[in-house]
């Protein structure tokens, strides 16, 4: 899988990309297989561990389970295709041949109560030394405008990185009321089954709930060029953080920009909140309508 020169010209302007046809049948069936297995183990849980978070309400009759963490550390399936050439195809030519995953998530969103996301930034959590990051988005069902799609705000990659702090503590959110940000301008990405989508690291973005009876499962992969360095430090150890390369090779030279940063700090040592879905709930200026 490669990007052609229209795809690569449009991301540099837009900030996003819908790569579609992506994964096949076979691929798409195994992995959501292995989530049905997930799901159905966190079913019988009473709180989340380090492999999945359960929202408020969570019970054995009506399983609200919002993220799965991690999945490529724990499942084959999935820590197949965040080095696979399908992936790091489309990769390449947006951030280089070097190239290492951040994290990866599995966010669900349960027909008729998936929670939203509130708007916001990656870029807000975890800067770096250049910005040659992003998110891809492989999309394990249709992904619709009533299923709560990732929506975008084209071209707000190029502009000013927001305050996500909410009365001093970081919140990992925007606040609608304290921006000049036009939110009737985002665009939904709305694809099939088996697409990809790729979004900026400074990218405002966000996602509604899912109020239609069809779950909507995206697996999220964010990476970086492997010469963009965390500014907030390490968060592993340095054999760990090199074996996160997934094509190339790592180095010791951090790549230095001259980049707008806001530091995610300070974290509030009283937050109840256990999942970013109960704190975005608890925000005072919530953009999205949220489900009961």
């Amino acid at each position: 899988m490669t990007l052609d020169h229209t795809h690569i010209e449009f991301y540099r302007k837009n900030g996003y990309l819908i790569v579609t046809d992506v994964l096949d049948a076979d691929r798409l069936s195994r992995c959501r297989a292995c989530i049905d297995g997930i799901a159905a183990e966190a079913a019988s849980a009473n709180q989340g561990d380090e492999r999945f978070d359960l929202e408020s309400g969570h019970s054995l009759d009506a399983p609200r389970i919002f993220r799965i963490n991690a999945p490529d550390r724990f499942y084959p399936e999935f820590r197949e295709l965040v080095s696979d050439p399908v992936i790091t195809g489309i990769l390449e030519p947006l951030i280089g041949s070097n190239i290492r995953l951040n994290a990866s998530k599995l966010n669900m969103k349960p027909p008729r109560n998936g929670a939203p996301v509130e708007w916001h930034q990656d870029w807000a959590f975890y800067p770096h030394t250049n910005q040659d990051l992003l998110a891809v988005g492989v999309l394990l069902d249709d992904m619709d405008e009533e299923n709560g799609p990732l929506l975008v705000v084209p071209g707000s990659h190029k502009g000013p990185i927001y305050d996500h702090h909410i009365d001093g503590i970081f919140s990992g959110a925007i606040d609608r009321t304290k921006c000049d940000i036009d939110f009737a301008s985002a665009v939904p990405l709305v694809a099939k089954a088996g697409s990809v989508t790729v979004h900026h690291v400074r990218m405002i973005h966000g996602s509604g709930p899912n109020l239609s009876r069809r779950g909507r499962r995206l697996f999220l992969m964010e990476f970086a060029a492997a010469d963009a360095w965390p500014l907030m430090g390490l968060s592993a150890d340095f054999d760990e953080y090199n074996a996160r390369i997934v094509a190339g090779s790592s180095t010791l030279v951090p790549r230095m920009e001259a980049v707008p940063v806001r530091v995610p700090v300070p974290d509030d040592p009283d937050r109840q909140c256990e999942t970013v879905y109960q704190y975005h709930r608890a925000l005072k200026n919530r953009y999205f309508e949220w489900p009961d």
